[in-house]
């Protein structure tokens, strides 16, 4: 599948309106300013989820090629640039869509409720800070690594910081809609990585899929974990908690399961890594 890295373009004078958060050589991470750049990254959505993981499109997508959806306009966007292809300019190539809960409140609630019900953590957010909700996570396949990924992270922690989140969560996803292929990753999370219940969303009843499908010696933890997607592995890797239950979501091809993220614990454990330094490579 060959990616377009036009359709990801944003112009460079755009770019110069706002500062970037974190920068690594020819690679930055920066909050979306202008809706040229969030147009950008709608198409390199579409690009990952529809070309690349088999997502089925609606008309308007199609004709636009951008994945885009009512919350686009009330999130903020978070956005990996390359300013380095010769003769091409900057484009985007990796972003994450943020949604702080005082925005849902005001809006049309966060996104996840409609897969989760995410009443527990609504009532503990009242003692524990405010939720930040993150989706739409994607990034073009020749930037799948640690340079690209590490940037998203700090993006991510200063944000934090900035609005003072207590927890973050969102969907995470296994590629396929059948929940029996998953059955051995499912079991893993469910044995070994179940929130609390005071952080324990749950999937809505209709459409409630058991994580628990095998008994907790009927397959290899090792193997099991090896076999989750990295984005999970990352999460569980920041002290990442998981929900209750498996929603099967046909249009975007996945079984998603809830993650949960403190995010005390993860400030505490990779502040010097994520988190704006003097160390940021030019």
């Amino acid at each position: 599948m060959a990616f377009s890295a036009k359709a990801t373009a944003v112009a460079a004078h755009l770019l110069e309106g706002a500062p970037h958060l974190h920068r690594a050589g020819q690679l930055d991470v920066r909050l979306a300013t202008t809706e040229a750049e969030v147009a950008a990254a709608q198409a390199l959505r579409y690009q990952i989820f529809y070309d690349e993981m088999g997502a089925t499109p609606t008309r308007a997508m199609t004709a636009q090629r951008r994945d885009v959806d009512s919350y686009d306009a009330i999130c903020d966007h978070l956005l990996v640039i390359d300013h380095g292809l010769p003769g091409e300019g900057p484009h985007v190539v990796g972003t994450y869509r943020l949604l702080r809960q005082v925005v849902a409140t005001m809006n049309h609630g966060f996104y996840s409720a409609g897969e989760y019900d995410l009443s527990p953590l609504i009532a503990q957010s009242a003692e524990g800070g405010q939720l930040l909700e993150l989706g739409r996570s994607c990034v073009a396949p020749e930037y799948r690594n640690n340079t690209t990924i590490t940037l998203l992270w700090r993006g991510i922690a200063s944000y934090l910081q900035t609005h003072a989140i207590g927890h973050m969560f969102g969907c995470a996803s296994l590629h396929g809609a059948d929940p029996r292929v998953h059955a051995a990753e499912l079991s893993y999370l469910y044995h070994h990585h179940l929130a609390p219940p005071e952080l324990r969303a749950r999937a809505l009843a209709d459409h409630y899929v058991p994580m628990d499908r095998l008994s907790a010696t009927a397959y290899d933890q090792r193997v099991a974990a090896k076999a989750l997607p990295p984005l999970i592995k990352g999460y569980l890797r920041v002290g990442a908690m998981i929900g209750d239950g498996a929603y099967v979501d046909l249009q975007f091809n996945t079984t998603d399961v809830f993650v949960v993220m403190p995010v005390e614990r993860i400030t505490r454990r990779y502040a010097g890594r994520f988190v704006a330094g003097a160390n940021d490579a030019e």
